[in-house]
């Protein structure tokens, strides 16, 4: 198999494990031909150029942080000449809250994530652990990243994501309206989506807050399978 070139860029915020996270899938990469390169909380990397120009695929798990402006030209330019952009949950969702130009790349911003009712709440990250349902959209169907993947639920952070239509979504996720909730109407939001960005795809799953909720196996699937469909084609 011929070898193509991955980049993981991870950091930012420690509670969404990016080490122990992005290492779940590195393997995987590696078993289908890719050499990869690891980056440590920095995205620096994304300005060089001509270095950038040679990635096929770039996992991000960066949550919370900023980027440069020619760090996001760079990641921008290299991604519209074919270059795959993938990633989970708030590593790619959440990432640099004061880019508008990321976020029209990506498509989708973490919002909120709705926790439990006010007198189940003990102030740790549980408080928004909460059971939901992964459903699956007709395009995914037949979809190399969903193709044979059902609806599934998990129990964990259900991300409210602001978007656009230019999104191609394979799975949503519904926030019902509880009694103390403040909206009164169902408020659903894309849980899986890919992109197309110039000659480049991009490709999203919200579900991933940590290792054991990226081990769950439909999640595990999408995303192994979201990362090679990604990904320039040989």
């Amino acid at each position: 198999m011929a070898e193509r070139s991955a980049l993981v860029v991870r950091g930012g915020w420690d509670g969404h494990h990016p080490v122990e996270a992005t290492d779940l899938f590195i393997p995987h990469l590696r078993e289908h031909g890719f050499d990869v390169r690891v980056v440590e909380d920095s995205t620096a990397v994304y300005a060089e150029a001509e270095y950038m120009a040679g990635v096929d695929l770039v996992l991000q798990c960066m949550t919370m942080t900023s980027i440069e402006a020619d760090e996001l030209a760079g990641l921008r330019a290299a991604v519209a000449r074919g270059t795959g952009f993938a990633g989970w949950h708030g590593g790619i969702a959440d990432s640099y809250r004061a880019s508008s130009d990321y976020l029209q790349l990506v498509g989708g911003q973490f919002a909120c994530h709705p926790g439990k009712a006010p007198e189940e709440r003990e102030g740790g990250p549980q408080d928004n652990y909460v059971p939901y349902r992964v459903e699956m959209l007709p395009a995914a169907a037949d979809h190399p990243i969903t193709a044979g993947v059902e609806d599934f639920d998990l129990v964990t952070e259900q991300y409210w994501v602001l978007t656009d239509d230019y999104c191609d979504v394979l799975a949503t996720t519904t926030q019902a309206v509880r009694p103390w909730d403040e909206w009164h109407r169902p408020v659903t939001s894309p849980a899986v989506w890919t992109r197309q960005w110039g000659d480049g795809r991009v490709f999203v799953c919200t579900p991933g807050h940590d290792p054991d909720v990226l081990r769950q196996p439909a999640v595990r699937t999408i995303v192994e399978r979201g990362l090679l469909w990604a990904a320039r084609d040989l």
